[in-house]
């Protein structure tokens, strides 16, 4: 089986549980249900949770322990599109080539749409939790990973640094390894957490070098891409100011640091036990990427 059906094959396998999730979902009013299902259907790469099935493949944890862990990073991924998307934050119409959901339901609607996601993400975690310590482990770290201490100081840092007047390497790193960094760190770390931590610092390592790769390729995209294969709108990171790998590096040394950083999450995969060829193949799928 090569990569692309691969990956299909661990695409697939998510989307039936996210499938079979928003046939459950009923909550109402209904405009409530029609935005959360919106966004979570508006497809995108399922990057993280075919991180999560991949590494837990590659450590041997089987598929019940994950798949809701998976279900919770993806629910707080999209809440946080949402909310990022809003005219307060990037001010995007289109996300995945369709009208963004603020655009469709409303700023309000938008903004609980993505309340309800995260909320409901940790409701699925904290069920887990009463499987086991181990599940405890794994919900904790989520949350941090997507909280003040992750997601959202990286959003906040990098509200409060548009329009610097100059750039530096450190706040850029600050930014990228919370705001983009932290939620993939942890679809790659929570199947070693569930099995008693077998090459987390090896995993945790890979999963940050990965996270600042692909907002490196991302702010190269923003440049070279296109809107017809990245279905959102382009060139606005130069235009509000934005603190990018590009401002900082210029684009052919952020297309320097992007070879770099592929590198070194290839030499840290080497040297993990397991058949790791899946996610090398990975690493070449993000640095290379044009969507």
């Amino acid at each position: 089986m090569d990569f692309g059906e691969k990956y299909a094959q661990y695409s697939n396998e998510f989307n039936g549980a996210l499938n079979e999730f928003c046939a459950r979902l009923d909550c109402r009013p209904q405009i409530l249900a029609e935005s959360l299902k919106y966004s979570l259907n508006l497809g995108g790469k399922r990057i993280r949770p075919v991180l999560t099935l991949a590494v837990a493949d590659l450590l041997g944890v089987e598929r019940r322990k994950v798949m809701n862990f998976a279900l919770a990073i993806e629910l707080i991924h999209t809440y946080s599109l949402i909310h990022d998307d809003l005219p307060e934050m990037d001010d995007d119409d289109f996300r995945r080539g369709k009208p963004s959901n603020h655009k469709v339901f409303g700023t309000g609607n938008a903004v609980l749409a993505g309340d309800g996601l995260l909320n409901t993400a940790y409701s699925l975690l904290l069920k887990e939790c009463k499987n086991g310590t181990e599940f405890i482990s794994a919900a904790e770290y989520i949350c941090d990973c997507a909280g003040v201490y992750g997601m959202i100081a990286g959003q906040s840092a990098d509200l409060m640094h548009e329009n610097d007047e100059s750039y530096n390497e450190k706040t850029l790193d600050f930014i990228y390894e919370n705001k983009t960094g932290k939620l993939l760190v942890a679809p790659i770390v929570v199947p070693s957490i569930l099995c008693g931590g077998r090459c987390f610092s090896e995993l945790k390592a890979f999963g940050k070098d990965l996270g600042l790769l692909f907002q490196i390729t991302d702010d190269v995209l923003d440049v070279e891409g296109s809107f017809e294969k990245l279905g959102k709108s382009l060139g606005k990171d130069g235009k509000e100011g934005k603190y990018t790998s590009v401002a900082v590096y210029g684009l052919n040394g952020a297309k320097l640091r992007a070879d770099v950083l592929a590198e070194r999450c290839r030499t840290l995969l080497e040297g993990i036990d397991g058949d790791a060829g899946f996610l090398l193949q990975f690493v070449d799928f993000v640095r290379s990427r044009k969507a």
